[in-house]
């Protein structure tokens, strides 16, 4: 993991109306549409977004959601500005958020909205936020994008203890290497595999992973409804989510 004597240096580019986020390498950190700054522009990192199926919609602006890792800020614009949600989000690299404020659209803190400058394992391992997340996601990549920064059991035990009993974890999951059967490995050791969910891979080989605090198997028919609640309130496509998203273990 990058210390912050080794940050990668952070840029931008943009194609058409896309604006992307790069650490110092030509992999894509994250994304914007210009015209639309609060929206979620990545297939996958919608996906993460798929904790809302659990959770009925109108509860929705009184839970609390985490970034482990900023990105360029797609998820903590959509959980504060959308969602409506209190909403942290820590990151390491001073850069990253600077990038966020001046070239993603993300806002200045205010009482729902806080960005701290801190690493994720010692944040998911400290006692702080405890019992206080209700969608956790977990975006942490370096500038190689080759395999998650943090992807041992003892973190994501240390994850689950920050979400809520009806919380969620939602976890990126994309390498060059053949790694992820071994992070669905970790996962399923901290949370259960009765817990775990996983998507199919995007076409990009972005697989998003969901754990939940308190295992639970809705109904289709209660899935649906939610799905089709979330695309006419939110914009977000969890009618196609539902196609694609399966219990690891049926």
């Amino acid at each position: 993991m990058a210390t912050k004597q080794t940050l990668p240096q952070v840029n931008m580019s943009e194609h058409g109306k896309v604006r992307y986020l790069h650490l110092g390498t030509e992999w894509v950190q994250g994304s914007m549409d210009i015209g639309k700054p609060n929206q979620i522009e990545l297939e996958y990192v919608q996906r993460m977004q798929a904790w809302l199926l659990f959770v009925p919609s109108q509860e929705v602006p009184d839970l609390h959601a985490m970034q482990l890792g900023l990105g360029a800020a797609a998820l903590t614009k959509n959980c504060h500005k959308v969602l409506g949600m209190r909403t942290t989000a820590i990151e390491l690299n001073p850069q990253v958020v600077a990038a966020c404020r001046t070239w993603f659209k993300l806002g200045p803190d205010d009482e729902r909205l806080s960005v701290v400058l801190g690493d994720a394992a010692e944040v998911a391992a400290h006692p702080h936020w405890r019992g206080q997340v209700d969608a956790l996601h977990v975006d942490l990549y370096d500038h190689e994008a080759a395999a998650p920064v943090l992807d041992d059991a003892d973190f994501y035990a240390h994850c689950r203890q920050l979400l809520t009993l009806n919380g969620c974890m939602l976890v990126n999951l994309f390498g060059r290497a053949s790694s992820f059967e071994r992070s669905l490995g970790h996962i399923s050791q901290a949370f259960g595999a009765d817990a775990v969910w996983a998507f199919k891979p995007t076409k990009e080989g972005n697989t998003v992973v969901l754990a939940q605090r308190t295992p639970s198997r809705p109904e289709r028919e209660l899935l649906q409804a939610r799905a089709e609640q979330i695309e006419t309130l939110w914009g977000l496509p969890a009618t196609l989510w539902l196609k694609v998203l399966k219990p690891v273990q049926a």
